[in-house]
């Protein structure tokens, strides 16, 4: 058990450290006000304030986690060794800066409360982000601070009884479109047939032709596949399927086509479900109910795992609207245009709410990268990609943390546009 003193034990100091050290480092924290029992403790322990109570390791603290509230903070960015760093705590403190009101600062997506332009669908933007600006967005950031910190609390207390976790990966898939021609429906099927004539896309056409009529297979229904490799390579895998309505940005089979169905019961059998709210719903509560409703109907069972289709997400307003409907976890939390990871981190944390100052139910997962940001916002080549995904697990293997990827069904597909991604995604599974 860690002992930590400092002066006033906030929401955001209680939150922070066991995210620290309880969550990410194994280690049991406690705290106190208590000068003399900080004193008489003789375990490992740390003091986190304005100035140092003795001879002990001492953080010297920065305002921010005795703060309420949204303020514009100056972020100066430095080195620790070869880390960058942010909040100088001046030469008394053990380490040169408040490491951990930088991690609140980073995890709790702070910069996101302040006033900033967002993008076409009204995302925060990854260049906006410090970790972009500064060139860390590709590093767990808080991870690798929080082994560093580790390796002084080793020296500094030798005989405590150390864990480590241990590396964890969870392969996610969105779908967004089960199928490439399949159980469409008549209007969209003729509709599609027209649109190939139109644009003169013969080869579209007789794929499509052949498909309907059950001698090829649906190019997008990859399921099989997908689930073979998290069979024979024990692979950790989750889906989100769509079932919004159809609109320009939401694409799926209908939601009460009974093939559509029996495959999400087919791939609950084997896999952990959650919903993937359509685009319009993040700003339509009773829509948002509608579809977690729908899923439920389907598979019989309470839906717990959510992840924003678009990515779209809106803090702090979307995670309040997913905890109203009792989501247990999310996995949103990453950008579209860059690869990395968006909340400086590879360790699953709960969602602070800064506008209520509280720790909330809602447990957030992660992700390094979407296949649609190597391919089409990165304009990487398959090389490329494989390189830059085999560079972001090595990261979080050197944390012990927990690498999650992003993919569709599509991408299994081996279509002209995702040629090579089969041979991607079974090089990053045993990566």
């Amino acid at each position: 058990m860690l002992l930590v003193y400092t002066h006033k034990v906030t929401p955001r100091i209680s939150y922070i450290f066991k995210q620290f050290f309880v969550r990410t480092l194994k280690i049991q924290v406690t705290f106190t006000t208590k000068v003399d029992e900080f004193a008489a403790h003789n375990g490992p322990k740390i003091s986190y304030s304005k100035t140092p109570l003795g001879e002990e390791f001492y953080i010297r603290s920065n305002d921010l986690l005795f703060e309420q509230g949204i303020n514009d903070i100056d972020i100066v960015i430095a080195k620790w060794d070869d880390v960058p760093c942010f909040f100088p705590a001046g030469e008394s403190s053990s380490i040169p800066f408040d490491i951990f009101a930088a991690s609140f600062y980073l995890i709790s997506r702070y910069e996101e409360y302040l006033p900033h332009v967002r993008d076409m669908h009204e995302r925060f933007p990854a260049d906006e982000s410090i970790a972009f600006k500064n060139g860390f967005l590709e590093q767990p950031l808080i991870d690798i601070w929080a082994f560093k910190f580790l390796e002084l609390l080793k020296e500094k207390f030798p005989n405590y009884n150390y864990q480590s976790r241990n590396f964890e990966m969870i392969s996610t898939f969105d779908i967004d479109i089960a199928y490439a021609y399949k159980n469409k429906g008549i209007i969209r099927t003729l509709g599609g047939f027209f649109k190939d004539i139109v644009r003169l896309n013969f080869v579209n056409f007789w794929y499509r032709l052949l498909t309907i009529l059950n001698l090829k297979k649906d190019s997008f229904d990859t399921f099989s596949e997908i689930l073979r490799i998290k069979k024979e390579y024990n692979v950790d895998t989750r889906f989100f399927f769509l079932l919004g309505d159809y609109t320009t940005y939401d694409k799926n089979v209908s939601f009460i086509n009974n093939k559509f169905q029996s495959l999400i019961k087919s791939v609950g059998d084997y896999a952990k479900i959650g919903m993937h709210p359509s685009y319009f719903s993040i700003k339509d509560v009773e829509m948002l109910k509608k579809e977690k409703k729908r899923l439920e109907s389907i598979i019989n069972a309470p839906v717990v795992f959510s992840r924003q289709h678009f990515l779209r997400l809106i803090i702090p307003e979307t995670y309040q609207n997913l905890i109203d409907l009792d989501i247990e976890e999310d996995y949103t939390m990453g950008y579209a245009k860059y690869a990395g990871f968006r909340a400086s981190t590879c360790t699953p944390f709960y969602f602070y709410d800064l506008d209520f100052e509280i720790q909330t139910p809602l447990k957030l997962y992660p992700f390094a990268f979407m296949d649609g940001t190597l391919k089409d916002y990165m304009k990487l080549s398959n090389e490329e990609s494989l390189a830059l995904i085999f560079k972001l697990k090595d990261e979080v293997k050197k944390v012990n943390g927990t690498f999650i990827s992003l993919l569709h069904n599509e991408t299994l597909s081996e279509g002209e546009h995702w040629a090579g991604w089969n041979e991607i995604y079974l090089k990053m599974v045993n990566y």
